[in-house]
């Protein structure tokens, strides 16, 4: 990809640190994440940011960067959270390490309304999310923000060199994406983010990585295996697409994903493995060993359906890398295991086996993607669903019977959901057993069954989501529906968690 005039983006850990990316991205400029043990390789960038990270800068071993170097690129930098603190060491300040961590939103008030907060209102809303503070400014340094406490949480190091506490990529800091832009635009000219230009050079990155070789595309009928197995074929490459039902999908779900990629034009092979994923989970309630469990079988189960395949293409996006945590320069924390990331993947990765074309992309940008090679608009636009499939929306034991309920429930939502019109209007919706068996009352009995939770969330990138109040007139007609359709169940919850602190699926 280009190395010029583009937005370096140094990765300190933040588990938000591809959603600077993402931002710069949606803003028309090109960006490009880095690992700080790949600084200063970054080509000749036009602008540098220092993303934030969950480690303190008092720590012996904490992450750090040769400043020398960094000032060598003669560009603007600007550092958020992890960042600042460091760049404020680096010109002779000091941070203040606290047991203490402030999360959540904060008031924002510049010192300076032209530069960085040109045009951002003297109380906005930003997010949170440290315990080092700025204890000394050096004499080179100015504050241009304070929060509502007068603590300072924006600084400027001479022309060049800005910072910021707050995480500005963020939803919830309400003019986040406006203080980017700003910082941008003091930058010159940067390399411009056209979808056209990234496909064209995935697929020339596609052809010259795998030349004659097979390869294998695991599809599931989500989006993101959708658009890597049509971006194969438009490469041309030798490719064969295979679907395992591993027992645990939604209703009807294969016969949907065999007809839709019949209107694609994409041939692809089934496996019915479902006796064995289900028989490997029988008895295991540890969501962890669910993942690596579910892991670990399907690269058995597409290695024994393809022979002597030369490599694995998966759709896996940049969420699934950064909660994973298994690049092994991440500086992340790890928040759960992936299925495409457990420790076969990982094995197969070093020994050059692993295709993920998609793994440095949001699921928005997949989507934009996927429509500019022609995916029709339904296919694109379905809810995301979880590769290891209704396991993370059963938390406990897995059973035949706990996954008919969930298939049933969902079913009954997800069809409410369509019929009023919300289908489109949420990122991803489900329901989800709650294993716990609560006393109702039904035809004047009383009934000792399972609790059904719906979820609705919201979010641009799954890496932060937000509940979605839906009309209570389908949240009525489903929960009817439910208790009076699906045995087992005779309570119906509403899941109004945000993510954080919640996931979000329960598992």
């Amino acid at each position: 990809m280009h190395d010029t005039q583009h937005v370096a983006v140094l990765d300190f850990g933040s588990q938000y640190t591809q959603l600077i990316v993402r931002r710069v991205r949606e803003l028309g400029y090109f960006a490009k994440l880095y690992a700080i043990e790949d600084f200063p390789d970054i080509g000749k960038p036009g602008a540098i940011i220092l993303s934030g990270g969950p480690r303190s800068t008092s720590e012996p071993d904490a992450p750090d960067l040769d400043f020398a170097a960094l000032d060598a690129f003669g560009v603007p930098v600007l550092g958020v959270c992890y960042g600042m603190q460091l760049l404020n060491i680096k010109f002779g300040g000091t941070v203040e390490a606290s047991d203490r961590r402030e999360y959540g939103p904060a008031a924002l008030y510049p010192t300076e309304c032209e530069g960085l907060y040109e045009g951002i209102s003297s109380d906005s809303q930003v997010w949170m999310s440290h315990s080092d503070t700025v204890k000394i400014i050096p004499d080179c340094g100015k504050v241009i923000a304070r929060n509502q406490h007068g603590t300072p949480v924006s600084l400027q190091w001479g022309e060049r060199f800005y910072g910021i506490q707050f995480h500005p990529e963020v939803t919830h800091s309400h003019e986040g994406l406006r203080i980017l832009h700003n910082f941008l635009l003091s930058c010159g000219e940067l390399e411009p983010f056209r979808i056209e230009d990234f496909k064209r050079e995935m697929i020339e990155g596609i052809r010259n990585t795998v030349g004659d070789k097979q390869v294998v595309c695991g599809v599931s009928g989500g989006v993101d295996s959708t658009v890597l197995a049509v971006l194969l074929r438009e490469a041309g490459v030798n490719v064969r697409a295979i679907f395992v039902d591993h027992g645990l999908m939604r209703k009807n779900e294969g016969e949907e994903v065999r007809a839709n990629f019949h209107r694609m034009g994409v041939p692809i092979e089934t496996v019915d493995a479902s006796e064995l994923f289900l028989g490997a989970l029988e008895g295991v309630d540890d969501p962890e060993a669910k993942r690596k469990i579910i892991g670990e079988h399907f690269i058995d189960v597409f290695w024994n359906a393809v022979g002597n395949a030369e490599m694995l293409a998966q759709g896996t996006l940049y969420p699934d890398v950064i909660e994973s945590a298994s690049n092994a320069k991440s500086k992340a924390s790890k928040i759960k295991t992936h299925h495409n990331r457990v420790d076969r993947i990982l094995e197969l990765q070093a020994e050059g086996k692993v295709l993920e074309p998609l793994a440095e992309l949001f699921k928005d940008e997949v989507r934009e993607l996927g429509a500019s090679l022609g995916i029709p608009h339904d296919i694109l636009w379905r809810h995301p669903f979880p590769g290891p499939g209704l396991a993370v929306r059963c938390p406990g034991v897995i059973t035949e019977e706990r996954l008919h309920i969930i298939r049933e429930c969902d079913a009954i939502f997800i069809s409410r959901l369509k019929d009023h019109g919300w289908y489109d209007k949420v990122w991803q919706a489900y329901a989800g057993l709650v294993p716990v068996k609560t006393v109702g009352v039904k035809g004047d009995e009383r009934s000792y069954e399972w609790a059904i939770t719906l979820r609705a969330v919201v979010s641009e990138d799954a890496m932060t989501a937000d509940w979605v109040e839906l009309p209570p007139i389908i949240l009525r007609e489903t929960s009817h529906r439910i208790l009076n359709e699906v045995k087992g169940i005779n309570r119906v919850l509403y899941d109004i968690s945000t993510k954080p602190p919640a996931s979000i699926e329960w598992e």
